[in-house]
């Protein structure tokens, strides 16, 4: 969960710009959470305490409300009101909040069950399930020592995406799971090296903090039993945070980031 969130806030600084230097630098003054990091933790806590996904969801809306942070108007719509079912989104917002499930599940039938199910509360469409359940699935395949080969080939014959076919595309603005997923997931493939991969996330799109977050998604548990996230920016994260976040992630590390392999 910390790669997720380190994702968003270091990809927060670029968001929406079209023109970026050549050479980035991992965290500036500027770099802070944004809602992609919110929803998460409400992910975390929900599992931590055995909560309702959608009345955890809207109490964090409660907690940190729009304006500072920029949800996605139909989630706010949502949020704000009663309804229990999902809006029919396909935006990569279930896919952004998702890595807390990767830790909980047992094997990967429980990684895609439990990512759709924090999907549909909101993003019930195919393709927001879809989105979710395959950032999932490939963050618990590389937790558990799968190769990137392996994870390739699972999530292209499971979900149809092609993944090697994907390019950099600043020219617009893409929040679609099927954009941007697939985007993600290229990243991963493509380097070995968190902050690499954190550095090629901000050139793939503008929707850089849910790129970047989907991306530590997959890296840190990749990652995780090797070398890890360097620990520099595990501290930044935590600078960053307030002291509610801080706590739950705190807790949930704890709870569920215990050995695999």
């Amino acid at each position: 969960m910390l790669g997720a969130i380190c994702g968003d806030i270091y990809g927060s600084t670029f968001e929406s710009k079209v023109d970026l230097p050549d050479e980035i630098g991992m965290f500036s003054e500027g770099s802070d959470f944004t809602d992609d990091t919110i929803l998460t933790v409400a992910v975390a806590d929900a599992l931590l305490n055995g909560g309702n996904y959608a009345q955890s969801f809207r109490d964090y809306f409660d907690l940190y409300p729009p304006g500072k942070y920029a949800y996605g108007r139909r989630f706010q719509i949502w949020a704000s009101g009663m309804s229990s079912h999902g809006y029919g989104s396909y935006g990569n917002g279930s896919a952004m909040r998702v890595s807390p499930v990767i830790w909980v599940a047992r094997d990967e039938n429980e990684v895609i069950d439990l990512a759709k199910e924090t999907a549909i509360v909101t993003h019930d469409h195919e393709e927001g399930v879809k989105g979710a359940q395959a950032i999932a699935l490939s963050g618990f395949m590389a937790l558990n020592g799968a190769s990137k080969k392996d994870i390739l080939d699972r999530i292209q014959s499971t979900f149809g995406y092609d993944i090697d076919g994907q390019v950099p595309n600043r020219d617009v603005f893409q929040v679609s799971c099927q954009e941007t997923v697939p985007k993600a997931i290229k990243v991963f493939m493509d380097c070995y090296d968190f902050e690499q991969s954190m550095r090629k996330s901000v050139f793939m799109g503008r929707d850089t903090d849910t790129i970047a977050c989907m991306v530590g998604t997959i890296m840190e548990p990749y990652l995780y039993g090797r070398f890890g996230i360097p620990f520099d920016l595990k501290n930044r994260v935590f600078e960053v945070l307030d002291q509610r976040l801080g706590d739950v992630v705190d807790d949930f590390i704890s709870e569920f980031t215990k050995p695999r392999y």
